[in-house]
């Protein structure tokens, strides 16, 4: 036995005294006295001790002496039914379906999504045969995003683990065939989440009864002084305190929120609960703009990534709430504004005290709300496929972004014109030029029927100073008057850029001369480098317009000398920024392409990159091949050049052995020069107009037209080049019957070609007919003499480049030499090569007239 039971004499009879606690010896004479004393049975003695624990139990404590001690400690028991620990099971399985899809792990969702349909069928018996809601919420999000990493592995292909491969492709075939079990369910949810979420089960929680009266359980008793969610829970917050929203709390509330705003690990959709919560409760217009502001504040920061995109119930959700708060501002206008850099309020146990007439001042910006909306659509545009319906739908939202843009604009202008408030000038530029952005590019029919239905939407009694409701029919007003506004009040890159803007939106509704004068006028092309990127990315697009404005007005020369700069590096994707076009040999890092995949515009506001290469092909082959048929006759100017890019082509296609039918656009063009060049015009007519891209031009039948008056012509440029050493003379008339045309426009044609001196002929307009001067015909040893002049004057020319090189321009070796007469165009560019001294086309003549060779042999 142990000593414990066993003791002396003299530890008995000191049993009454009182002993420590923590010493041992006291704890065996306490044992053995009580042992003794239950052994003798003395009656009130014995019933008395009967209560106390003995032995090793004295250590023991029972749930009466922890009731008796009378201790404050907290302690709740939750008592729940199988059905509710299924409920928790099931929302278990889905937290860990949402961490999962958050770093894209498809094995462990496709496992979970295994386990959840299990849980389903006694779920759905509980509920009556209904699926939880929960439930149908979470096979909805599924869908989706699975069908979106679908979509974005066949745009931007990548090498996924093949474990989370396989997980994928067994989740998508598992999500096709039970969703047509719930398509009911699916469809009312997609149609109104928050009215299908709103009658979600109760669940109910049993509290067992407590003999303790501590703070809990006051606060079970009082059941009046909790607040209780629309899921019939309480929110508890740190410490276990139950939290109460109260119209004197939110200022608190939103204190901590602030607060707690960039830390880590801080849950801030549980911040957006809580905020709901709180507008729900304000009573005061000033709550609920502090609210408000905050709240849009915090919908931003859920997507906090550089690349990260917003999702689109949160942007609809800060959409709605920013219109809200233009709402509570246009309706309290003489009270409560939003300015920026105001006072805050910092008495958060005070609500503030606002006076009728007196303006009191939130800290806020509006503009910057509405401008980080802006750029969240146009992102959220950029990443989705511009195939499916899912743009189209999301497309339509820029009607309510248009909306905001334009409520925002009205209460700027209010700011601005109340001298009791400091508001600076960009801020109203900043949304001018926004809405300018959204309407420059689009037709005016488009641009009418959007100012239509945005005014409609606004109240009668809110006007715009810069644009009055009376203009938003005018769209040609409505743009100049935005740009007008920001050449007043800018002088940064908002002019420049609202002046490509009017640029673009002039060449867009065939108003060319308008457009070129304004894009000379500007002198943007000689600063242009020193802009940013998008506004670079802006003139290359309006450059662009401005060229095919030339083509629909006939202008072939103005045309190709406008796309020459961004087609003839064949880089029109990089230019106009829409689309990565990788070259040869080229090194980028991901960074970069990082950095110019968030440059791309949306779908909706490219330029047809095919019409466009279609456009520059179709011109440079007008030009280009009558100056091929020029050079064969005038060695002189056999080094002309318009468009490279254009010459490789050509030189590609004639290398070919066999070529078969055109399949494509670039084809028909080649095969039509083909065809010019050999005097075909009317098949090289038939080729050209049998493109099916000119079906996208508005005016296809006066395109069409007007490029096959110009293939008439240059053929008989093309056909007087090339076979005017082998006439005399040549009828006029003759000429008329061959081109199908008019007697006097074919004297025109020659005429101008004496004039410019492309033609070695005279015209006799009493016989009608063309006579041609021979020039003197080179024989071999002159032409060679001719190459050999040419080649020690590009070698004198390098050398006079290194020497200069090496002495920095300090002093030169040799004078350089005067260029021959057939090289003197190389100043600028005419009609099919370079301009004179006097600025005037020139072409060459039919007989030799440059170089030193040339002067002897005239000499003589």
């Amino acid at each position: 036995m142990s000593r414990f039971f066993h003791g002396s004499d003299s530890e008995s009879s000191s049993s009454d005294e009182e002993f420590d606690v923590n010493d041992p010896a006291a704890e065996d004479s306490e044992a053995e006295s009580s042992e003794e004393d239950s052994d003798a049975g003395s009656g009130d003695d014995s019933s008395s001790d009967s209560d106390e624990a003995t032995g090793a139990n004295k250590f023991l404590k029972s749930s009466d002496d922890e009731s008796e001690s009378g201790s404050d400690e907290e302690k709740v028991t939750i008592v729940k039914s199988a059905r509710d620990k299924r409920f928790d099971e099931l929302e278990a399985i889905i937290r860990l379906i949402e961490n999962a899809q958050r770093i894209s792990d498809w094995s462990v969702i496709n496992d979970q999504y295994d386990k959840m349909n299990r849980q389903i069928p006694v779920l759905v018996r509980d509920l009556d045969g209904k699926p939880p809601k929960m439930y149908v919420k979470t096979i909805a999000d599924l869908e989706t995003s699975v069908s979106e990493a679908f979509e974005k592995q066949k745009v931007t292909p990548k090498k996924m683990n093949p474990i989370a491969q396989k997980g994928m492709n067994a989740l998508r075939q598992k999500i096709k065939k039970n969703n047509r079990d719930y398509a009911t369910e699916l469809t009312a949810f997609r149609e109104d989440p928050d009215a299908f979420m709103k009658e979600d089960v109760v669940e109910e929680v049993v509290v067992a009864p407590k003999k303790t009266k501590s703070k809990s359980a006051l606060l079970s008793q009082n059941p009046d002084n909790i607040e209780g969610g629309d899921d019939g829970f309480t929110m508890v917050g740190a410490g276990g305190k139950a939290m109460i929203y109260t119209p004197e709390s939110i200022l608190k509330h939103l204190r901590s929120i602030v607060e707690s705003r960039g830390r880590k690990n801080t849950d801030r959709l549980e911040q957006i609960r809580i905020m709901e919560r709180l507008f729900d409760v304000a009573v005061s217009d000033y709550q609920r703009v502090r609210v408000l502001l905050s709240l849009i504040s915090t919908r931003f920061d859920l997507n906090s990534g550089t690349g990260a995109e917003m999702n689109k119930e949160q942007w609809k959700l800060a959409q709605q709430g920013i219109a809200t708060l233009l709402e509570i501002l246009e309706a309290d206008h003489d009270m409560i504004v939003v300015p920026e850099g105001a006072e805050e309020w910092e008495d958060d146990d005070k609500q503030p005290t606002i006076t009728p007439g007196e303006l009191f001042k939130i800290p806020g910006n509006v503009v910057a709300f509405v401008e980080r909306l802006d750029d969240e659509l146009n992102r959220n545009l950029q990443n989705l496929d511009p195939h499916t319906a899912e743009y189209v739908e999301r497309l339509t939202d820029e009607g309510v972004l248009y909306a905001n843009i334009l409520r925002c604009l009205i209460y700027s202008e209010r700011l601005k014109a109340d001298k009791r408030i400091e508001l600076s000038q960009a801020n109203v530029n900043q949304i001018v030029i926004r809405r300018l952005e959204h309407v420059y590019f689009k037709p005016a029919q488009v641009v009418t029927i959007m100012e239509e239905n945005t005014w409609r939407a606004i109240p009668e009694t809110l006007d715009s100073t810069i644009t009055p409701r009376s203009q938003s029919n005018d769209v040609s007003t409505l743009v100049e008057t935005l740009c007008g506004y920001l050449f007043q009040n800018d002088a940064g890159i908002s002019r420049a850029r609202a002046m490509l803007c009017q640029c673009y939106h002039s060449a867009l509704h065939d108003q060319y001369f308008k457009a070129r004068d304004m894009m000379l006028m500007s002198h943007l092309q000689e600063t242009i480098t020193s802009f940013d990127i998008s506004t670079q990315i802006l003139y290359n697009r309006t450059l662009t317009q401005v060229g095919l404005c030339a083509f629909r007005a006939g202008l072939i020369y103005e045309c190709q000398n406008s796309l020459q700069e961004i087609c003839g590096s064949q880089r029109q994707k990089e230019l106009l920024a829409q689309g990565l076009q990788m070259q040869r040999y080229s090194q980028i890092t991901p960074e970069q392409e990082r950095m110019e995949r968030q440059r791309q515009l949306p779908f909706h506001m490219h330029i047809n990159l095919e019409l466009l290469e279609c456009v520059y092909l179709t011109c440079s082959m007008l030009l280009e091949i009558p100056l091929l048929a020029q050079v064969g006759s005038s060695p002189d100017v056999r080094k002309r050049v318009i468009s490279k890019s254009y010459r490789r082509m050509l030189e590609y296609h004639e290398r070919q052995i066999f070529t078969g039918p055109p399949e494509n656009t670039r084809d028909h063009v080649m095969l039509a020069s083909k065809a010019l060049a050999a005097g075909l015009w009317k098949h090289a007519a038939e080729l050209i107009t049998s493109i099916k891209i000119w079906e996208l031009i508005p005016n296809k039948d006066g395109i069409i037209t007007m490029l096959a008056a110009q293939i008439q012509e240059e053929g008989l440029r093309t056909y007087l080049f090339t076979y005017a050493p082998f006439y005399d003379t040549l009828s006029v008339s003759k000429l008329a019957g061959m081109f199908e045309l008019s007697e006097n426009k074919i004297t025109a044609i020659v005429s101008k070609m004496i004039h410019h001196e492309e033609l070695a002929a005279a015209l006799d307009q009493v016989n009608s007919a063309i006579i041609f001067r021979k020039g003197v015909e080179l024989s071999r040893l002159q032409s060679l003499a001719l190459t050999l002049s040419d080649k020690a004057s590009n070698l004198i020319e390098s050398n006079e480049r290194v020497l200069e090189q090496r002495t920095q321009g300090t002093s030169n070796a040799f004078e350089r030499q005067p260029q021959r007469g057939g090289r003197g165009g190389r100043g600028g560019r005419g009609r099919g090569g370079g301009r004179g001294a006097q600025g005037a086309p020139h072409r060459g003549g039919g007989g030799f007239t440059g170089g030193a060779l040339g002067n002897a042999i005239r000499a003589q």
